[in-house]
């Protein structure tokens, strides 16, 4: 049982982290086959061969990151291929026990819709509103009740585990709840497009293709700044876009930042994105991380004492993500393990999932992950460049350094084109300042500590 709980547990974050299609693709079918914790080996079993080395490329960071999370004794994992429940691994024994007991996500438990992909777990009823998110939640009810006419299209934006999907297949779900089959609905991630679009150029299937995504009354559409710079898939979208919009079809989009900060993005594009509403999700705030916790617990029949609830909502404040993460390793310790959640305990929990003290960062992963996230080069980061394109994240650069290394004003003033400490100190004031003034701007901060949290 408790090793079924650990990969029950393990897909149910990794679901929250790929895309769904890669998601039904390469895990649904997954299995934790072995277990030895003498060696500190877990053997995940894949169906067949391709599926076991794209999983072992792909994706092992990520399980291996998501298991020792739930069990810090582990060390490595292995995959093999096991082409039934109940055959064995490459010829490895497996129990009987383990044989009759397949793990699956409790994600995973309830069916997708195979026409619309929408997921019914995600409803308004246990998507809990605060005011970091009231105006995109206030807006997508809206349109559930005046679909193409109210907020079209709309464009909600936010970090990353902030529950921008869950709003999206919410909204998508009460629209089909509402108004049957009068209204079609398909969401789609902007990956799944992506493929779709090389699919249909490589095979000239493009016919097939328009039909799918113009003849539908509501299109949602997640992480859509993963298309800029894509001309072929920034062409078809526009098209996509002008046709559903002409003949009032509503249009949903989500982006993990505004439009405006999407470097790469199609002008036309962008365009069209700022004439709908455009609605931010924050970090939630300590009440609403708590009633977040309650609620889980509630809906799971879940005792967890309110001190160690409080306790999670008050250190972990970047993203509900994480939040659920420690929620779940406090359940597996207390419920599967017997473990009694005291409070060094649960700092020791807390402090490995949300990494509270960066490790090994330096200054050049800064810059580079600063270049990267403005999609600018990293060599033109210390350049006498004094274009607006390059200044901000030259600046932001500075201030990180100061912010996560402590680094000293000259030496930051060195580390960025030997410029003068004063224009790092400038730098940090003005940057400091931004961050309190534009909650856009400090999504963007947020966005850039995760990716240098997490490299």
């Amino acid at each position: 049982m408790e090793e079924q709980e650990i990969w029950k547990n393990v897909l149910g974050d990794i679901e929250l982290q790929i895309s769904k299609p890669n998601f039904l693709t390469w895990l649904k079918n997954s299995q934790m086959v072995g277990l030895n914790r003498k060696d500190g080996v877990v053997m995940v079993g894949l169906p067949n061969n391709f599926a076991k080395e794209w999983v072992k490329s792909r994706y092992h960071k990520l399980i291996l990151t998501s298991i020792r999370n739930l069990d810090g004794s582990i060390k490595n994992v292995d995959y093999v291929v096991v082409s039934s429940v109940h055959q064995n691994p490459e010829n490895k024994k497996i129990s009987s026990q383990q044989q009759n007991n397949t793990p699956q996500s409790s994600l995973i438990d309830v069916k997708v819709d195979s026409k619309t992909n929408l997921n019914p777990k995600y409803t308004f009823a246990n998507y809990i509103v605060g005011s970091s998110n009231e105006l995109a939640t206030a807006a997508s009810q809206a349109i559930v009740k005046s679909i193409g006419k109210k907020y079209n299209p709309l464009f909600i934006y936010g970090g990353v585990g902030l529950g921008k999907t869950h709003l999206l297949q919410a909204t998508g779900n009460e629209i089909m709840n509402r108004y049957k089959n009068a209204v079609s609905v398909l969401y789609i991630s902007s990956e799944k497009f992506i493929n779709d679009v090389v699919w249909a150029l490589r095979n000239r299937r493009t016919d097939d293709m328009k039909k799918k995504y113009r003849d539908v009354d509501v299109l949602i559409i997640d992480d859509i700044q993963f298309i800029g710079g894509k001309a072929a898939t920034e062409q078809e979208f526009f098209y996509t876009f002008n046709t559903l919009y002409e003949n009032n079809k509503q249009i949903i989009i989500s982006s993990d930042r505004p439009p405006t900060a999407i470097p790469t993005l199609e002008e036309r594009l962008r365009s069209r994105f700022e004439g709908g509403m455009i609605a931010d999700i924050t970090y939630p705030d300590y009440e609403m991380r708590l009633a977040i916790l309650k609620t889980k617990a509630q809906n799971q029949s879940i005792f967890i004492e309110d001190a160690i609830l409080e306790q999670i909502a008050s250190k972990v404040q970047r993203n509900i993500r994480e939040l659920e993460g420690v929620f779940n390793k406090v359940v597996f310790y207390e419920q599967y393990k017997n473990q009694k959640i005291d409070g060094k305990k649960l700092d020791e929990i807390i402090g490995e999932a949300i990494q509270i003290t960066p490790k090994n960062i330096t200054a050049g992963d800064i810059v580079r992950i600063v270049a990267e996230f403005f999609e600018v080069p990293v060599t033109d980061m210390t350049t006498k460049s004094r274009k607006q394109e390059i200044v901000e994240p030259r600046q932001i650069a500075m201030f990180l350094m100061r912010d996560i290394l402590k680094l000293s004003f000259p030496h930051i003033g060195e580390k960025l084109g030997k410029r003068d400490h004063t224009t790092a100190i400038h730098a940090c004031e003005k940057i400091s300042q931004e961050i309190t003034q534009n909650p856009a701007f400090n999504q963007k901060i947020m966005l850039i500590r995760e990716r240098l949290y997490k490299m």
